[in-house]
């Protein structure tokens, strides 16, 4: 029996039932049966009983669970769709029930911290590529699933759940993950493409939040179009070099789940990471947003990540370098912008 046949058959699994992982569970449900996974038992009771997620109406075909190997035995293909300060906890516990036929699709944009038994990122302080995990790196790592892949793109999930236009990047190595995750998530307003640079595309996700916290910023300055188109055209510059060193290719940047998200985050205030910086301008501190955010903002942990990293190369990244100051050293915002301005930029692109 092929892939296409036995997968019709089978449930799909979601684990990870947050704004983005409700989202896709419905627009799976609309040709699959879907078993949802999350931790708290209330969230299950909800989705099982009221059909609902936090008051939010899903599609009444989606089945709650809290048990792990009951979504990996009745399921081939399952998406995990939780945050990336969990990621690894949750693949671990799951670890134990998947097996190598399994497909594995995650939409987590943010990176893992891969250090020596009894290190933290503050005692070594500078970093290099093989301290990096990405989310696809870590399935890797800690299970013995081999068809990974990757779910990015301008994504809002307001958007996807209102069913509004929208379109995806399915990643993976292998031609069956990608054609799978086209056949399960593609509909009439849900485009769906394949890149075979996974890599490429975990880190366009993941390196755009930073630019998105930045261009939040601008606005709550109340600054213009012209200083965010600044911005945004000099941050996909440094999200290129950024992506290339950390073994990204420069197509996957460009693309749909490249340029295409950074200029949808960096313009929508469904987004938490624009969300952030907006917050941040108008004089709050990083502790009370963080605090009363209900998901978090990926952007933030990635910058931290990413100054580290940026100092064990030897590279120069402005944007993230003065965005850590401003969310970590109480540098101003104002100063961060002005110092940027003043920066000796001297080609526009030098990439291609």
């Amino acid at each position: 029996m092929s892939l296409k046949e036995n997968s019709t058959e089978k449930p799909i699994g979601v684990v990870g039932m947050g704004s983005f992982g409700t989202a896709i569970a419905n627009i799976l449900a609309a040709k699959s049966k879907v078993i949802a996974y999350a931790r708290r038992a209330e969230v299950v009771e909800e989705i099982n009983e009221k059909h609902s997620v936090d008051g939010v109406n899903i599609h009444k075909s989606i089945v709650g669970t809290q048990d792990p190997k009951q979504i990996c035995s009745t399921c081939e293909t399952i998406f995990f769709m939780v945050p990336s300060a969990a990621f690894q906890e949750v693949i671990r516990a799951f670890a134990p029930y998947l097996y190598p036929y399994h497909i594995v699709i995650h939409g987590t944009k943010g990176l893992c911290l891969n250090l020596p038994q009894g290190k933290s990122l503050d005692q070594l302080g500078k970093i290099t590529r093989k301290n990096i995990l990405t989310m696809s790196e870590v399935i890797l790592k800690e299970t013995v699933v081999i068809r990974v892949g990757c779910l990015a793109g301008p994504n809002l999930a307001r958007e996807l759940y209102l069913s509004q236009p929208a379109a995806t990047v399915v990643a993976s190595r292998f031609n069956e993950v990608i054609m799978e995750g086209q056949r399960l998530l593609r509909n009439d307003k849900f485009q769906v493409y394949g890149n075979s640079d996974i890599v490429g595309v975990e880190l366009s996700g993941v390196l755009k939040n930073i630019i998105a916290i930045a261009s939040g910023a601008l606005a709550g300055l109340g600054l213009g179009e012209n200083a965010k188109g600044l911005l945004i055209s000099r941050g996909m510059v440094e999200l290129v070099y950024l992506g290339n060193a950390l073994g990204g290719s420069l197509k996957s940047f460009i693309g749909l789940a490249g340029i295409g998200d950074l200029v949808t985050t960096c313009n929508s205030t469904l987004s938490r990471n624009y969300t952030v910086g907006y917050r941040l301008a108008k004089g709050e501190k990083l502790s009370h947003i963080l605090n009363t955010m209900e998901e978090v903002a990926e952007g933030i942990n990635t910058v931290r990540l990413m100054k580290a990293f940026v100092e064990g190369t030897g590279m120069r990244a402005p944007i993230t370098e003065n965005l850590y100051k401003v969310l970590f050293e109480d540098l101003r915002i104002e100063e961060a912008l002005q110092y940027l301005m003043k920066y000796p930029f001297s080609v526009d692109v030098d990439f291609i």
